[in-house]
């Protein structure tokens, strides 16, 4: 009877080990690399990842107001230390890759300008992410303003909450052109959508993207999303970032 109840307990523990899930919010631009490293995570972990995407900054005050939340993958470095120094991370801040902004259209606006393409009379409307919540946003108008093309550029602009709004505006011609991550570009349903070209590097800051783990989940999670952070930089992880777009650090 005795090995009866040690053999069920075991079942029962292996049971719900197996059914563990944590919880990663994500940056926007982050949507098809981070759910297909989650894939591989799960294969060979069986600890399941449920994914929250939306801009860095909503998705930091969320957190900051106690969202559930066991990992964070930002769009930047700065909101990363934010919650650092406010204590709701578990691990130190680590840059995961760096991100790559580009110009999209889907409604035949000549990129061959560039930038300098917004101040054209021809194009009307402008998407970007929100700058006051979304890295990828800040850059783009660092971008123009790089181009001497932000003070054309700003009646134009449509505001948008996230990068994945951005693809929205875009892909149903809602505006002529619209700042991108490269990442979303290539994903398997977009590349076929529309043209478009990478910014010059030059004209906006580098976009590092850095993650850390969190407090607000349960001790267990914890240490499954610290597995998951680790996984981040395993040689399956490497190759999906790399054929998202990304760029990786060096090591």
């Amino acid at each position: 009877m005795k090995l009866i109840k040690v053999i069920l307990a075991s079942l029962s523990l292996v049971s719900a080990l197996a059914a563990q899930t944590i919880t990663v919010a994500a940056a926007a631009n982050m949507k098809y690399a981070v759910t297909d490293i989650a894939k591989e995570f799960s294969k060979e972990t069986g600890i399941e990842v449920k994914i929250i995407t939306g801009a860095s900054g909503k998705l930091t005050q969320q957190i900051m107001s106690g969202a559930p939340y066991d990992a964070f993958l930002s769009a930047d470095v700065e909101y990363p230390a934010k919650l650092a120094n406010g204590g709701y991370t578990t691990t130190p801040s680590q840059i995961y890759a760096y991100g790559t902004l580009i110009l999209w259209s889907d409604t035949g606006a000549d990129l061959s300008k560039g930038v300098a393409v917004v101040a054209d009379p021809s194009v009307k409307k402008i998407a970007l992410a929100n700058p006051k919540t979304a890295p990828y946003g800040i850059e783009a108008m660092n971008a123009m303003k790089y181009y001497k093309v932000a003070g054309d550029a700003a009646p134009k602009i449509i505001t948008a909450e996230s990068i994945s709004q951005v693809g929205a505006y875009v892909t149903t011609k809602a505006v002529d052109v619209g700042f991108m991550a490269k990442s979303i570009v290539l994903a398997p349903d977009m590349k076929n959508v529309g043209k478009w070209v990478e910014v010059d590097d030059k004209a906006y800051n580098t976009i590092d993207q850095a993650m850390v783990g969190l407090k607000n989940g349960s001790p267990e999670n914890q240490i499954a999303a610290k597995k998951f952070l680790r996984y981040m930089s395993s040689p399956k992880a490497i190759t999906i970032l790399k054929a998202n777009g990304y760029g990786l650090p060096k090591k």
